[in-house]
């Protein structure tokens, strides 16, 4: 666990929620738009979120206040925009959500490997609260609706919880 003041970290810029989803991943879900990516992807299903500008902050807690109402929820999805442009946030999210017995899901248009390789405690923090990531930007050319909570061919729904007790990334294969 990160030894950093997480108080400091109690709000999150995002560009909006879904109260109840069933396509952002496994199950019935509550999900958090972040505000702010840096990827840019041709065709991104969410071009709004990608100023860091936009958007609003949010109390953490009044995010958690709204998940707690839904006693039907699965779990909790950080969308976005880009998440690990948040990751001391997202994890004091994560932390107070996972206390819920939420499981995580995140996308990221960042690559597993990219993510580790950015040796920052945050962002491992941030890996380590996830069930599933799904990782890899967007392609427009790689498109692909048959796919389940992901928009094209490159990106992959990775089961973090295999993946850290296996020491290498572990697809969760029943969505592949």
């Amino acid at each position: 666990m990160s030894t950093q003041n997480l108080n400091s970290y109690n709000s999150i810029r995002i560009a909006g929620i879904v109260r109840e989803s069933i396509v952002d991943g496994p199950g019935f879900r509550f999900v958090v738009f972040c505000q702010g990516c840096p990827h840019g992807c041709p065709g991104c299903h969410n071009p709004d979120t990608h100023d860091f500008d936009g958007g609003y902050d949010c109390d953490i807690e009044k995010i958690v206040e709204a998940v707690s109402k839904n006693p039907l929820l699965d779990g909790v999805t950080f969308s976005g925009g880009e998440p690990f442009c948040q990751p001391e946030a997202f994890y004091n999210l994560a932390l107070k959500l996972k206390e819920k017995n939420m499981d995580i899901l995140a996308y990221s248009g960042y690559t597993y490997e990219e993510l580790v390789a950015m040796n920052d405690p945050a962002v491992d923090n941030l890996l380590s609260t996830l069930d599933i990531l799904i990782d890899g930007r967007y392609l427009d050319n790689e498109r692909d609706l048959t796919l389940l909570f992901r928009g094209s061919k490159n990106q992959r729904v990775i089961d973090m919880n295999l993946t850290r007790e296996n020491g290498h990334i572990t697809l969760a294969e029943k969505y592949q």
